[in-house]
């Protein structure tokens, strides 16, 4: 017990102190960027960019105490630049964030997974280093940003982004047009749009962003879409993270 103690000492806590501090900074500037890119709609919201300065910060702060590393019980911790391991981890980890971020036409899904997955690399070199006090309230941060920012990022004013996929068959009339009509009179606002062809050239497929639609009128789509003819298959669905 009492090579414990050390971890919890009055210079240790003081420490902790002073990186939750920062590890607050670094979730109001998230919140902050974050909510200007909820705003407008894009992937990327407040959960992300919390997330991700969240553990920028955590990751640097921890630089700057290097002799209260491992409780302060090791009077070298330089010897063995835990700096370097940190770096490795990171990387892997990069590659393991990646893996979960997936591109469906003009949607990306998966980037508050990736963050938090990241986040957690943070609290594990936090607990590595011995700042256990640092790294319970980096856990508490991460649970409340991923369990109640999405809510938040609901109820707060923002544009809202809905992606449209229409397919029909090659001899019918190009849904380009069909599409736009049923946007413009709807009220949406088309922030991007690409038409292309599969490889038989048998299917034309039209992808189109929207934006606004006030109150939501998706049912209304989905209905008259369901209804046109020269339609052979169509999604609509919102953006998130």
């Amino acid at each position: 017990m009492e090579l414990l103690m050390p971890y919890w000492s009055k210079t240790e806590l003081v420490a902790n102190g002073i990186i939750l501090l920062h590890l607050l900074g670094a979730v109001a500037v998230g919140i902050v960027l974050g909510y200007e890119r909820t705003y407008h709609g894009r992937a990327a919201g407040m959960r992300t960019y919390v997330l991700v300065c969240l553990t920028s910060t955590a990751l640097i702060v921890v630089n700057s105490f290097p002799s209260l590393w491992y409780g302060g019980l090791v009077e070298n911790p330089s010897t063995g630049d835990p700096t370097r391991v940190i770096q490795g981890i990171l990387t892997g980890m990069g590659f393991l964030g990646a893996g979960v971020i997936m591109r469906d036409g003009f949607s990306i899904r998966g980037l508050s997974t990736a963050a938090s997955l990241w986040a957690t690399t943070s609290i594990g070199v936090l607990i590595g280093i011995g700042f256990y006090a640092a790294a319970i309230a980096a856990t508490l941060i991460s649970i409340i940003v991923m369990s109640s920012f999405r809510f938040l990022e609901r109820v707060l004013p923002h544009h809202k982004i809905k992606h449209l996929m229409v397919a029909s068959p090659r001899d019918a009339a190009s849904p380009e047009a069909l599409v736009r009509d049923l946007a413009l009179r709807h009220g949406y606002l088309i922030t991007d749009w690409s038409l292309t062809v599969d490889s038989s050239f048998q299917r034309f497929d039209c992808q189109i962003a929207l934006l606004g639609g006030k109150p939501d009128q998706s049912q209304e789509l989905v209905q008259i879409l369901n209804a046109t003819p020269g339609v052979s298959e169509f999604r609509l669905s919102p953006e998130r993270s």
